[in-house]
Formats: structure tokens, C-alpha cells, sequence
């Protein structure tokens, strides 16, 4: 007796640890960043020294709790797609994590960095990576980074991970309309926005106090001042144009759909009724009646219906793009007011 609870008690302890706090905030440690200077940190680095071309690297930290903390992270080699190439940049992975190791660095993966366009990093790409990870990793993130955006004076950080419900989905390859009905998942469902804070140690917190007294207005106080949005503006509008170009091309795909299944529907209907005349003068004739179904004729066999996960992502896109615009927008009007007073005084 005394064993059997004994078990049990152990089980549902086993229970009780597999089952993780969701995820509520990921921590930057601002430390672990060798350039943590005026708010840009080490990955950024990283990505602006190689911008326009997108980047990305490794993020390496602690699961604890509902915390992910990120203490540490490298650079992948920018390489060219081929299989060999691709095996040296796995080796060169390991060989950093594992000399990381050996200096007593965390070197547990938490997730990944990549680099931006503005906002348009919402692809199938970055999915298919999400998931890769989630076969090894229970819990990971990705952090996007903008350079562009952040020479506007904001630092573009975002932590991404996918929905559990999307993740479902994406396993069974199953995006079709009933299906997302019965899961309740919209456009909006893909990605989960974690918030990021950054910390800093009591003694960089110090530290920087000192900097403080003798740097009062630094370069990032100036870059919120700018007035002109217009290559910024411009770019999200041209993407934005090209998001809904995508888009139509989309819906023209569930417009042939929907047309060639109406065809299918209604050639059904005329074969259905043709049978069922058939059948009634074989019943008249006192013969047996043929079935009203043959699968094997072609205007029975089910059209594949297109997946909406294409459709899904542009729809993100194009929201991500004109939250960006409207944003940008309205801080260049809060500036225009503010220049238009102090001319006025």
C-alpha cells in the first residue's frame, strides 16, 4: 500500500513538472551585449553592420519559469545555400556553444535573432524554423530586430514564438476553411508578441548614471527630433502595395476554386437526377436499381482546397505594415507641432 501511493505521488509529481508556466516576458541581459551602447545591442550590432542584408545568430540563456532570459548570443556566418556550406555552418555552431562551455558561458539555446526589412519578416521561412526548434527546444523565441526602423530614434525589438493552436495546425498541414473554423483561428492567431526587458546590473546601472552628467543629449535624443519620414513612409507603402498585390493574387486562387467547385456541384446534381431517372424506369422494368454514388467518375473525386496559411501571412503583413505607417505618421505630426510652437515663441 505504503508503495503504490508512494508511485503515485511520484507521478503526479513528474505530472506537475512537465506541465510549464506560460511564457511571460523575455529578459536581455544588457550585460552580455559587448556593444550595449546608447540602446543597441550586440545582435543589433550585428545587424546593422551587415544591413541591408539580413542576418541572424544564436540566442543562448535560461528557461526560468515564465521568464526566458537571453545572456548571451552569436552570429551565424552569412553563407550561400548548399548542403556542404550548410554542414559547416551546423559544426561551427556547436563549436561555439561548446567553447562557450568551457569558459563557463551559458550555452543552452533559447532561440534565435534575425534581422529585418521593415517588418517583413512574416513568411513561411521563419515558421518552418519555429518549428525545427520546437522539435529540440519546448519553449524558444525568436527576437526581430529593424535596423531602419530604429534610425528613426525607436529600438526595434520584437519576441516572437507561434501559437500552440497554429502549431497544431501546422503539423497536419491542414488550412483549410472548416478547419479553422473548428479551431477558432484567425490571421491574428500565428504569432504570440512576448514583451522584452532589458536588465542591467546594479553596477552598468551605475555606471551609465555616471555617463548621464556628462552626455545629457546623446545622438538617439536627436534622431526622435527628425522631421523628414518620407524614405521610410515610402518603402512601407511600397511594400504595403505589394503585400496587396499578393493578396489578390490569393483570393483570385479561392475564386477558381469555388468556381470549379460550383461546377463540380452542379454537374453532380445533373448526373444525380440523370441516375435517379435511370432508376426509376429499371424499377419499372423490374430491375435492380444502380447506385446513385460511383466514385470512380471524376466529378466525384473532392478538389484540393487551397491552403490559407499564404493568405494568413500577407493579411499579418499587411496589418504589421500599416500599424507602422500609422505610427510613424502620427509622431511626425507630434514634431510638426512641436516645431511649428517654438517657431511660433
Amino acid at each position: 500500500m505504503a508503495a503504490s501511493t508512494m508511485a503515485r505521488s511520484f507521478l503526479q509529481v513528474a505530472a506537475t513538472e512537465e506541465v510549464a508556466p506560460p511564457l511571460r516576458v523575455v529578459q536581455i541581459e544588457g550585460l552580455s551585449r559587448a556593444a550595449f551602447e546608447l540602446g543597441y545591442l550586440k545582435d543589433n550590432k550585428h545587424c546593422k553592420e551587415f544591413s541591408p542584408a539580413l542576418v541572424t545568430g544564436q540566442l543562448l540563456g535560461l528557461d526560468v519559469g515564465s521568464v526566458l532570459e537571453v545572456t548571451n548570443c552569436f552570429p551565424f556566418p552569412i553563407r550561400e545555400e548548399d548542403e556542404e556550406v550548410e554542414a559547416d555552418g551546423a559544426n561551427y555552431q556547436l563549436e561555439m556553444m561548446r567553447c562557450l562551455r568551457e569558459v563557463n558561458v551559458d550555452n543552452n539555446t533559447v532561440g534565435w535573432y534575425q534581422s529585418t526589412l521593415l517588418g517583413s519578416f512574416q513568411t513561411v521561412e521563419l515558421i518552418e524554423t519555429f518549428m525545427n526548434y520546437q522539435e529540440n527546444i519546448r519553449r524558444c523565441v525568436c527576437i526581430i530586430y529593424d535596423p531602419l526602423k530604429s534610425n528613426q530614434g525607436v529600438l526595434a525589438l520584437k519576441a516572437l514564438k507561434l501559437s500552440d493552436s497554429f502549431m497544431e495546425l501546422y503539423r497536419n498541414n491542414n488550412f483549410t476553411g472548416e478547419k479553422l473554423r473548428e479551431k477558432n483561428l484567425s490571421w491574428v492567431d500565428i504569432f504570440e508578441e512576448i514583451p522584452i526587458k532589458v536588465s542591467n546590473s546594479a553596477l552598468i546601472s551605475a555606471f551609465m548614471t555616471e555617463l548621464e552628467a556628462d552626455t545629457p543629449v546623446i545622438q538617439c535624443d536627436y534622431d526622435r527630433l527628425q522631421l523628414s519620414t518620407s524614405p521610410f513612409q515610402e518603402r512601407n507603402m511600397e511594400f504595403l502595395i505589394e503585400c496587396m498585390d499578393d493578396l489578390s493574387m490569393e483570393q483570385q486562387k479561392f475564386q477558381y476554386y469555388y468556381r470549379n467547385l460550383s461546377r463540380q456541384q452542379a454537374q453532380q446534381q445533373a448526373w444525380l437526377q440523370k441516375r435517379r431517372s435511370e432508376n426509376m424506369a429499371r424499377k419499372a422494368a423490374g430491375e435492380e436499381a444502380l447506385p446513385e454514388e460511383d466514385p470512380s467518375n471524376p466529378i466525384f473525386k473532392p478538389l484540393p482546397e487551397p491552403s490559407r496559411l499564404d493568405s494568413f501571412l500577407i493579411t499579418n503583413q499587411i496589418s504589421n505594415y500599416c500599424n507602422q505607417i500609422n505610427g510613424v505618421a502620427g509622431q511626425s505630426f507630434s514634431r510638426l507641432y512641436l516645431t511649428k510652437a517654438l517657431h511660433e515663441n
